[in-house]
């Protein structure tokens, strides 16, 4: 026997029996070890249709070992007599669980579809990059297996991962490709694509070379490796892509859905074996969390950095609820089953209400507080014990609220609790390390990398209580979660005003405060203290701002709109919600001009000084419009990007996507629908212009007045809080720079006027 230690990298299927193991190990080498694994599915049903599914396996060429056993399902008091399928090697169970499940469509199959890596989890406590210790007998066979350290580990040991990025030279969906950059720790190479056969025979030899652990892409998945495996079998030339000889590169198919009200696509994938794949264009909120925080979702869901990557964070939360079920042998339903109680249309109203959201008093306000509760709806579900087995669906959620410590507390703890809790701590933890840590410290980006993806779990987690396809998800639980958080953000509010602020705003989860001089930390330290005595729950404070607008609809200047804001915190930092900047379908260059302006406007430290804010955002917008009208913005910054949301045919009145999206149909490129489309706004038919068509528009066909109209009505979502409507705005925009009696008679008198504008200045108007 022979001792290893080192971080697992990958577990799968081995096509010659049990799973196979990839080990960095400590002295360097990349091990591919075996390990036998069996795995098993259970089926429930009447027991004649049981017989027979005996029978029918028994007849199958796989070895099959089969007893009748009772398990827990997890919202069933009783132990439930199901049929036990265990197959030996775990290659030959997905092709037997797909052909048991045809051939016996009415039975009900657990534990059928879950991903290897969890079931070996679940067994051995593995993760990605677990640090471990095995013995491994002469044949690389593992006997034993321990993990030495946790998920939840803060700081855990830094595995030796050798990266190799590949980026093609251009976006291969806007024009064709000439090079491949080629980046490592060792140095970089540029390879052209044209001839193929020394691309080949470079990037193979560099594959060699370097051996990486994670190929890290751009448009990998959707042309660079397609691309490359397609020389390769042209020109014969083998490209070892996977580490592992023994199994192709696996593809998934692209997809589109539909989900909360959007359709989603999603791109084809390439997988590979031994080492990881990802694609950070094609890989879901990468510019939000980076590899770090991808590395971070695999360690706590189980699931393998090229997987987790790709999937929703939803899908991430999931998996960790089913190798919390594996552990305590729960079973994992194939499909939900668990349906919504009978209510009345009276009762349904009472329970199904959703958030607390509480309008804002539109305007501008100074030294205000924002107090978040800290992931309130999973500390809900984790504090009073929430979770699909322990809520009683006797009574109506809504009443349920002054009983949930009863209700959930007096039962233990539950699978939905069990699987946040751990989750919850060491996010606290992070960020309790990232308060603590000095600003030129270098571990804050990977901490806060680390604690947003995270967040992105944590957020899902309620969502999939109530999702009507989640394994473990029951809208009972879902209704006592937000009939919690509806009563919480209540007591926080009555605590609020019983302390004397005055309170501005509550969305949900947070609400904003002020009260006469306070304006320091510890001027409202007092009420986060009393809030938390009074809910139970983890409260802290945001930040306390300068100055915030909370903004008006912009169909009614009467009616507010709860998540549509700006404002500046005392530290300088902007925070911003439902305007221009934050829409992903704005220009660039729009959006650039509105933060530009805004972060003129954050040097003001109350409402006084943004009047003197006002000349400097004013000139800012000149100058913009001055060189859009002069064709001086590169056609990059001016592209709109809009979403697909249908087939093109099924379009009765073409919208600006549709219309980009048949012009690039017409050049012979698909955009399916979930995609986006990046277009520009032209002069006359059809009105855009596709941004991946071959030719670029001359500068002349943009449609500078659309632009500038976008433009304007950006600005104006900043001045107005100040008093500066569209129409004043564009009164002085006419005059040239000139103070007009309708702008803003206070900032007018007091500071001086800029000097009119040029006659090009003018024109762009």
């Amino acid at each position: 026997m022979i001792e290893r230690t080192g971080w697992l990298l990958d577990v799968y299927a081995d096509p010659q029996g049990g799973v196979a193991l990839w080990l960095l190990s400590e002295d360097g080498q990349r091990l591919r070890l075996r390990q036998p694994f069996p795995v098993t599915f259970y089926t429930a049903g009447p027991e004649a249709r049981l017989r027979d599914l005996w029978r029918y396996l028994r007849s199958q060429p796989q070895a099959v070992k089969l007893e009748r056993t009772e398990r827990r399902e997890l919202t069933s008091e009783s132990p439930l007599t199901v049929l036990s399928a265990q197959v030996t090697q775990p290659v030959e169970q997905p092709g037997l669980f797909a052909r048991a499940s045809r051939a016996f469509p009415d039975l009900t199959y657990y534990d059928a579809d879950l991903p290897l890596p969890l079931r070996h989890a679940a067994v051995y406590g593995t993760f990605p990059l677990a640090r471990c210790q095995l013995l491994v007998d002469e044949g690389g066979w593992v006997e034993s297996l321990n993990v030495l350290d946790t998920p939840w580990e803060l700081d855990p040991p830094t595995p030796p991962l050798r990266i190799l990025s590949l980026e093609p030279d251009v976006d291969p969906f806007h024009a064709a490709p000439t090079k491949i950059d080629v980046r490592c720790q060792q140095g970089s190479y540029r390879l052209s694509l044209e001839p193929a056969r020394p691309l080949l025979v470079n990037l193979r030899a560099i594959l060699e070379r370097h051996d990486p652990d994670l190929l890290l892409t751009t448009w990998g998945d959707t042309w660079l490796l397609p691309h490359l495996l397609a020389l390769s079998a042209q020109w014969n030339i083998p490209l070892p892509l996977n580490r592992d000889p023994g199994c192709p590169v696996a593809y998934h198919r692209e997809h589109t859905y539909f989900t909360y009200g959007q359709i989603i696509h999603r791109g084809q994938q390439v997988h590979l074996f031994g080492r990881w794949h990802v694609d950070g264009h094609n890989a879901l909120l990468y510019h939000d969390y980076g590899l770090e925080g991808v590395l971070e979702l695999a360690r706590v869901t189980s699931l393998s950095a090229q997987t987790v990557a790709r999937v929703s964070p939803g899908s991430g939360i999931s998996a960790m609820q089913m190798r919390t079920a594996l552990r305590q042998s729960i079973l994992v339903p194939w499909h939900k089953q668990q349906a919504e109680s009978l209510k009345t249309a009276l009762e349904l109203l009472h329970a199904d209400q959703g958030g607390l959201v509480y309008q804002p008093i539109v305007g501008l306000h100074t030294s205000v507080a924002e107090i978040d509760f800290i992931s309130m709806y999973p500390s809900i579900m984790a504090r009073f014990n929430i979770s699909p087995e322990t809520t009683g669906s006797e009574q109506p959620t809504a009443e349920l609220v002054p009983q949930l410590e009863a209700m959930g507390q007096g039962k233990p703890p539950g699978l939905i609790p069990q699987t946040l809790t751990p989750l919850l701590e060491k996010r606290l933890a992070l960020k309790l390390r990232l308060a603590e840590l000095p600003p030129a410290d270098p571990r804050r980006n990977a901490y806060k990398a680390r604690t947003t993806a995270h967040k992105w779990l944590l957020v899902t987690c309620f969502g999939y209580l109530g999702y009507k396809n989640a394994r473990f998800g029951r809208i009972e639980a879902h209704e006592a979660v937000t009939a919690y958080g509806r009563e919480a953000l209540l007591r926080a509010k009555e605590t609020a005003e019983g302390m004397g602020f005055d309170v501005l705003h509550m969305y949900v989860d947070g609400l904003w405060v002020k009260k006469e001089g306070a304006a320091q930390v510890g001027d409202f330290q007092p009420l986060l203290e009393k809030i938390s005595e009074r809910t139970g729950l983890p409260i802290a404070l945001e930040g306390i701002y300068r100055w915030v607008a909370f903004l008006p609809s912009r169909l009614d200047g009467h009616v507010p709109v709860a998540n549509r804001y700006f404002g500046a915190f005392q530290d300088g930092s902007l925070k911003v919600r439902g305007i221009e900047a934050r829409r992903r379908d704005t220009p660039l260059f729009i959006a650039e001009t509105q933060m530009e302006m805004l972060n003129l406007l954050a040097r003001a430290g109350g409402e006084n000084e943004l009047d003197g804010c006002l000349p400097a955002v004013l000139s800012l917008l000149r100058r913009r419009l001055s060189a859009l009208r002069a064709g001086q913005v590169p056609l990059e910054r001016l592209l709109v990007s809009q979403k697909l949301s249908r087939d093109l045919e099924k379009y009765r009145s073409p919208s600006p996507a549709a219309l980009s999206a048949a012009q690039l149909a017409a050049a012979g490129k698909t955009v399916k629908p979930g995609q986006r489309v990046r277009f520009l706004y032209t002069r006359g038919e059809p009105g855009v212009h596709a941004w991946d068509l071959p030719n670029q528009p001359p500068p002349a066909a943009i449609d500078a007045p659309r632009y500038a109209e976008l433009l304007i009505r950006a600005a104006r979502t900043l001045l107005e809080p100040q008093g500066v409507d569209e129409a004043a705005l564009r009164s002085w925009l006419k005059a040239g720079g000139r103070p007009v009696r309708q702008l803003h008679f206070a900032w007018s008198r007091k500071y001086r006027i800029d000097p009119p504008a040029s006659e090009p200045e003018q024109a762009a108007i």
